[in-house]
C-alpha cells in the first residue's frame, strides 16, 4: 500500500511537470468517456429500469397477443379474463390503459393522464401506497361500482399541498365523484415507460372515464395493456404457451378480429412493445457502440501522446533501472499515471453527463401524451463511470507502458546522436495507432454522412400531404359529458366560426394525424374479398370531418369528398386510400364498393378515393388506408386542423378564443404546429443523426491531432537523418515527399481499413436511415477525400517545418 501511495505521489509529480500534455489527455479522455456514461444513463433509465419504483423487476413480463416477429397487439377485456382465470405460470395477471381526464374538486379543474387498473395492479407491480391503501378485490367485481382512486405522490404534492388527511376526500374525476383511498411512492409514474401517470382507478369505473360504451364486455375491442410476474422458478416460455392455450378459447368463439394474432407473447419489461423502452431498445445500444468507437479513438490518440512523451523519459526509465526497479514495478507506475488522467477525465465526463443527461427527452415535440423518463446520474451510472474510468486507463496506458519498459538502459545511457535519432522502426506502434485512429475516424464520419445525407433525402420526401402554415389544437368533449348529439353540434357550430375568421383558409377535425405518435384502426371486411388463412384484416384508420383532405392537401384521386349532408340518417360512406383500392379490389373499380367495418358493424359504401399518405414513417411503403366521416361515426375528442395565411402560431389565441366562446369551460390542449407534430415520425433518426454526428465531428479532430502528431514526432526523430539528406544533395522538395509521404501511406492504409468495416457494419444504421442506403457510394467517397484531405494538411505542417531545417544544425540534433 505504501508503495502505492509514492507511486501516486510520484505520477502527480511528473503529471504536473507536463500540463500541456495532461489537459490535453484530460479533456480528450473526459469527452469520451463522456459520451459513453451520458448514453448508458439513457440505457439505465429507459432499459435497465424501466419502470422505477416496482419490486423485483426481473420476475415481472409485459403481455401482448400476436407473435414477437408481427405487430403486437392489446387485449379485449374478455381475452383478459380468459388469461387470468385458469392460468398456473403467474402469481397474478394486470390489465390497464391510460387516459386523459379532467380532475376537478379542489382549486381550478385540470387536465391530467390516468390509468384504469384491474383491482390486483399495484400488487402485481409490488407497489406499496405510501399513505392509505391500494384496490381491494371486491373493487373488481361490479361494473361502475368503484368509485375510489389511488393519486400519485406528484399530485398529492402539487395539488393537494401534500396534506396528510388526504385519504378519504372526494375529488371530482370527468364531472363524477370519486373517493382518494391512497397515494402511491414518489419514484412510481406508472408501468409505461417514458409516460408518465397522475391517478389510477379501478377497470370497473372505464364507462365514466374513457369513450366507447362498454368496454368490459366488448369481444371486438383490443384496448387493454397487460403484465404478469411469474411464479418463482417459471420460465417466460413456459407462461407464453401456456396464455396461448388459454386465449384459444376466445380465438375459437370469435375468429374473425383474432386473425393474425391468436396467441400471446411475453416480453421482459425493457422490451416492452407498448411503452418508450421498446423504441429505444434498438437505438441506445448503437448510440452506445458509437460512443464505444470514439473511446477507442480517445485512448488511441492518448496513447499516442503518451508513447511520445515517453520518448522524453528513456533516460530517466534507464537511470531507474540500471539501480534495481524491476519492469512490473515501472509498468506498474506508469499505469497508476495513466489511471490518475483516465480518473480526472471520468471526473470531467461526470459533469458533461450531469449536462447532458436530460438532452434525449428534448428532441420530442410538444404533445399533451404525458412523456417523462427519469434520467438521472445514480449509483449505477457512477459505478459505470468508475468502471470506464479504469478501463480507459489500461487500455491507453498498458501499450505505453510495456514499450517504455522494455529498453535496456546500457544502451539508452550510451545513446548518442545518432542513436537519439531512432528510426521509422522505433515508431511502428504510434504509426499502428494512427492507422487505427483514422480506421475509427473513417467509421464514425461515414456513420454521420449517411444521417446528414438522410436528413437532406428526408426533406425531398413527399408525405403524400402538405404539413406547412396549418395549427392544430385539440379538445375531447367526453370529459365535458357532451351527448353524442350535442358533440356533433359542437364540432359543426365551431368548424362553420372557424372558416369565418380572417385568415383561415380552411379547417378540419379528425381523431388522428398523419407522422404523430397515435393511431386507430379497426377490423374490415371488404366486399368480394376472401382473406387468405390467418390474415389479419385490421387497418389504420381515421375519423374526419368534411373538408379534411383540403385542409391537409391531400388529392382525391376518385370520386368524392364528405359534405356535411353525411350524418347517422344517411347512408353510411367511407373514402379509401389507393394502396386499399389496389390491394382489396385490383383491377376493379373501388367506388361504389362496399366494406364492413366494426367501428359499427355496419356496411359503408366507398365514394372516393384518395392518394396514399405516408402515416407512420416517411420510409414506409404506402398501406391501406380508411377514412370515415365524423358526422356518422362520431368520436368525442378531435384534433382541429387550420390552415392560415401566415405564421399559424399567429392564430392559436383566435382559435382558443373561438373554442371557449362556444364553451367556456372546454379544456383546449396540445396547440402547436403540424410540422411539429410531425417530427414524431423522424425521432430515432434525429436522435441517432444528432449525436452520431457530434461523434463523427469529435473523430475528426481526434484523428487530425493523431495524424499531426505521430508525423510531427516522426519528422523530429528523423531530424538527423534529414540532415544528412539534405547535405548530400536532397531538395525541399525531396523533403516534403519523404514526410507527406511516410503521413499518406499511413492515411491511406486506415481508410482502406476504414472502408472494409464500414461496409461491413453500416448494415445496422438501414432501419434508421431515410431515402438513402447504408453503402451509399457518395458518401463513402466524399467522406474518404475529406479524411485524406486533411491528413495531407496535418502531414503538411511538420512537413514544411522539416524543408526549413538547416543541415548544420540537424547534423548536430541530438
Amino acid at each position: 500500500m505504501a508503495s502505492l501511495w509514492q507511486d501516486i505521489q510520484y505520477g502527480l509529480r511528473m503529471i504536473s511537470k507536463a500540463p500541456g500534455y495532461a489537459a490535453i489527455a484530460i479533456l480528450t479522455l473526459a469527452l469520451g468517456i463522456g459520451a459513453n456514461t451520458t448514453i448508458f444513463s439513457w440505457i439505465n433509465s429507459s432499459l435497465l429500469n424501466p419502470v422505477p419504483g416496482i419490486a423485483s423487476p426481473s420476475e415481472v413480463v409485459a403481455l401482448t397477443e400476436g407473435r414477437a416477429a408481427d405487430n403486437p397487439y392489446t387485449f379485449t377485456y374478455p381475452d383478459f379474463e380468459t388469461m387470468r382465470d385458469g392460468q398456473q405460470s403467474f402469481t397474478g395477471i394486470t390489465a390497464c390503459m391510460f387516459t386523459p381526464l379532467i380532475l376537478t374538486g379542489k382549486g381550478k379543474p385540470d387536465r391530467i393522464w390516468g390509468m384504469v387498473a384491474t383491482a390486483n395492479y399495484f400488487d402485481v407491480l409490488g407497489v406499496r401506497p405510501i399513505l392509505g391503501r391500494a384496490f381491494l378485490p371486491a373493487e373488481d367485481e361490479k361494473p361502475g361500482g368503484a368509485p375510489v382512486a389511488v393519486i400519485s405522490y406528484r399530485l398529492w404534492q402539487t395539488h393537494f399541498g401534500a396534506s396528510p388527511d388526504i385519504v378519504g376526500q372526494t375529488i371530482e374525476i370527468n364531472q363524477h365523484p370519486y373517493t382518494i383511498v391512497g397515494v402511491a411512492p414518489p419514484r412510481f409514474q406508472g408501468s409505461q415507460t417514458g409516460l408518465r401517470f397522475e391517478i389510477w382507478v379501478p377497470i370497473m369505473m372505464e364507462a365514466q372515464l374513457m369513450p366507447g360504451g362498454d368496454l368490459l364486455h366488448d369481444h371486438t375491442n383490443f384496448w387493454l395493456l397487460a403484465f404478469g410476474r411469474l411464479k418463482q422458478g417459471a420460465m417466460p416460455k413456459q407462461a407464453q404457451e401456456e396464455l396461448s392455450v388459454l386465449l384459444k378459447r376466445e380465438v375459437k368463439d370469435y375468429p374473425e378480429v383474432h386473425k393474425g394474432h391468436d396467441s400471446v407473447t411475453v416480453y421482459p419489461l425493457w422490451r416492452n412493445p407498448f411503452g418508450m423502452n421498446y423504441f429505444f431498445a434498438n437505438l441506445l445500444p448503437l448510440l452506445m457502440t458509437i460512443a464505444g468507437l470514439v473511446l477507442l479513438l480517445a485512448c488511441a490518440n492518448v496513447a499516442n501522446l503518451t508513447l511520445v512523451r515517453s520518448v522524453g523519459r528513456r533516460r530517466e526509465i534507464a537511470i531507474r533501472m540500471s539501480m534495481g526497479a524491476s519492469r512490473w514495478r515501472l509498468v506498474r507506475q506508469l499505469l497508476v499515471e495513466s489511471l490518475m488522467l483516465a480518473f480526472a477525465g471520468g471526473a470531467v465526463a461526470l459533469m458533461i453527463t450531469f449536462w447532458t443527461e436530460g438532452t434525449l427527452m428534448k428532441f420530442l415535440p410538444p404533445s399533451d401524451i404525458p412523456f417523462e423518463l427519469s434520467i438521472g446520474a445514480d449509483r449505477t451510472v457512477l459505478l459505470a463511470t468508475l468502471v470506464i474510468s479504469v478501463l480507459t486507463g489500461v487500455i491507453f496506458g498498458v501499450l505505453p507502458a510495456l514499450r517504455s519498459s522494455s529498453i535496456a538502459p546500457v544502451a539508452v545511457l550510451k545513446e548518442d546522436t545518432g542513436g537519439a535519432s531512432g528510426s521509422l522502426k522505433k515508431a511502428r506502434l504510434t504509426s499502428g495507432l494512427v492507422v487505427a485512429q483514422i480506421s475509427l475516424s473513417l467509421l464514425l464520419l461515414i456513420c454521420a454522412g449517411l444521417f446528414m445525407r438522410s436528413f437532406l433525402s428526408a426533406q425531398q420526401i413527399n408525405p403524400g400531404f402538405d404539413p406547412h402554415n396549418v395549427l392544430i389544437t385539440s379538445y375531447d368533449l367526453f370529459t365535458a359529458g357532451y351527448s353524442d348529439e350535442k358533440g356533433v353540434e359542437f364540432d359543426r357550430q365551431l368548424q362553420s366560426k372557424l372558416e369565418a375568421l380572417p385568415g383561415i383558409q380552411s379547417v378540419a377535425m379528425s381523431t388522428t394525424l398523419p407522422l404523430e405518435f397515435d393511431s386507430d384502426s379497426t377490423i374490415v371486411k371488404p366486399d368480394g374479398y376472401v382473406p387468405q388463412a390467418n390474415e389479419s384484416m385490421e387497418i389504420k384508420d381515421s375519423i374526419v370531418t368534411p373538408n379534411y383532405f383540403h385542409t391537409m392537401q391531400i388529392p382525391i384521386v376518385k370520386g368524392r369528398d364528405f359534405t356535411p349532408q353525411d350524418t347517422k340518417s344517411s347512408q353510411r360512406v367511407v373514402i379509401v386510400s389507393e394502396a386499399f383500392a389496389n390491394r382489396y379490389w385490383p383491377n376493379q373499380e373501388a367506388l361504389g364498393k362496399q366494406l364492413n367495418s366494426d367501428v359499427t358493424h355496419e356496411w359503408f359504401t366507398v365514394v372516393g378515393v384518395a392518394r396514399d399518405v405516408k402515416f407512420t414513417s416517411l420510409n414506409e411503403t404506402p398501406a391501406p388506408f380508411l377514412y370515415f366521416p365524423q358526422y356518422q361515426v362520431y368520436r368525442p375528442g378531435l384534433i382541429i386542423a387550420v390552415r392560415t395565411a401566415g405564421d399559424p402560431l399567429t392564430f392559436a389565441k383566435t382559435v382558443e378564443k373561438t373554442i371557449h366562446e362556444l364553451n367556456p369551460d372546454l379544456f383546449v390542449f396540445d396547440v402547436t404546429t403540424l410540422e411539429s407534430r410531425t417530427r414524431f415520425s423522424s425521432l430515432a433518426p434525429r436522435i441517432a443523426g444528432t449525436f452520431i454526428g457530434a461523434f463523427g465531428l469529435l473523430a475528426l479532430v481526434l484523428a487530425t491531432v493523431g495524424i499531426y502528431g505521430v508525423t510531427a514526432y516522426t519528422t523530429r526523430q528523423r531530424t538527423h537523418e534529414i540532415g544528412i539528406r539534405m547535405a548530400l544533395g536532397a531538395s525541399k522538395e525531396d523533403i516534403l515527399q519523404l514526410v507527406l509521404g511516410h503521413g499518406m501511406r499511413l492515411t491511406f492504409v486506415g481508410v482502406a481499413l476504414g472502408l472494409a468495416a464500414s461496409f461491413a457494419l453500416t448494415r445496422y444504421l438501414s432501419s434508421l436511415l431515410l431515402g438513402v442506403t447504408s453503402t451509399d457510394a457518395l458518401t463513402f467517397s466524399l467522406v474518404a477525400i475529406l479524411l485524406c484531405g486533411v491528413a495531407l494538411f496535418a502531414c503538411f505542417i511538420p512537413a514544411r517545418r522539416a524543408m526549413r531545417v538547416d543541415p548544420m544544425v540537424a547534423l548536430r540534433y541530438e
